[in-house]
C-alpha cells in the first residue's frame, strides 16, 4: 500500500503538535474581553480539528454544537481570537514526542513534505518555524488556500499540485476523521497516530490504513519504497 509513496502530507495540530495549551489562552482572552465565561482546557480539546471559525463558536456557546452561535457576537469575536492567538501562537505549544525526529530522517531519505491543516497558513508557518521544524515543509497549505478545508479533498490535492506528485502518491498523516476523510476523498492513503484531536473518539474506529504511536515508525513503514 505504501510502496508508491513519493511525497508526504501531515497535519499539524494533535499529530505534530500539541496546541491546545494556547489555543485554550486565546480563546479565554477573547472571552475575557467579551465579557463571557473561560472555557476549560479540556473542553477546547475536544473542539479542535474544524477549522478557526468553528472553534470560535464552540467556545462562544460553550459545548460542541455551535450552531446556535450569534453571528453578530461571532463577527466581533473572530477579530480578537486572531489577535490573542497571534500573541499565543508558541508560548505553551510542544511538539510531541519523536515528530522532529521522524521529521528530519524523512527529509534526509529525501520525501518532499507539506503541512496541510485547517488552521489559517498565517498561524501555522510561524508556529512550525518557532518550534524548529518549518525547515523540512516545502510547502503550507491552511484553511483558507482552498474553498472548502478537510475532509474536502481541496487542500491534499493543492499539495499534491505544489509538491508536483500524483495525488494518490501522497501519504496524508493526521490524526482526526477529517484527516481520514480528506484522504479517502482525495484517493491516498492516510496514516493516523492515536494521540491528537478527534473529538474524543478512537482515530482507529475511522480505519485509516494505519496506525503508528510516533512519527518516527513513519520511514520504516515507507521503506519498502524504491
Amino acid at each position: 500500500m505504501f510502496q508508491n509513496i513519493t511525497a508526504l502530507f501531515f497535519d499539524l495540530d494533535g499529530t505534530l503538535v500539541d496546541s491546545v495549551p494556547d489555543l485554550t489562552a486565546a480563546v479565554n482572552v477573547m472571552l475575557r474581553q467579551l465579557g463571557l465565561p473561560a472555557r476549560e482546557e479540556d473542553q477546547v480539546r475536544t473542539w479542535v480539528g474544524n477549522g478557526m471559525d468553528n472553534l470560535i463558536r464552540r467556545a462562544l456557546v460553550g459545548e460542541m454544537d455551535a450552531s446556535q452561535a450569534d453571528p453578530e457576537l461571532f463577527a466581533r469575536a473572530k477579530p480578537l481570537y486572531k489577535a490573542a492567538y497571534a500573541e499565543h501562537i508558541s508560548v505553551y505549544s510542544a511538539l510531541y514526542p519523536g515528530v522532529h525526529d521522524g521529521l528530519a530522517e524523512l527529509h534526509g531519505i529525501g520525501f518532499p513534505m507539506a503541512c496541510v491543516t485547517n488552521k489559517p497558513a498565517e498561524f501555522a508557518q510561524p508556529l512550525l518555524d518557532r518550534l524548529g521544524i518549518g525547515a523540512f515543509f516545502a510547502t503550507v497549505v491552511g484553511g483558507e488556500c482552498v474553498p472548502k478545508p478537510k475532509p474536502a479533498p481541496d487542500s491534499l490535492m493543492l499539495c499534491a499540485e505544489r509538491l508536483g506528485i500524483a495525488i494518490e502518491q501522497g501519504l496524508m498523516v493526521g490524526d482526526s476523521l477529517n484527516d481520514v476523510g480528506a484522504a479517502r476523498n482525495a484517493g491516498c492513503p492516510v496514516v493516523c497516530v492515536p494521540y491528537g484531536y478527534n473529538h474524543g473518539y478512537d482515530i482507529r474506529d475511522a480505519q485509516p490504513d494505519a496506525v503508528i504511536d510516533s512519527i518516527t515508525e513513519l520511514p520504516a513503514l515507507l521503506a519498502t519504497n524504491p
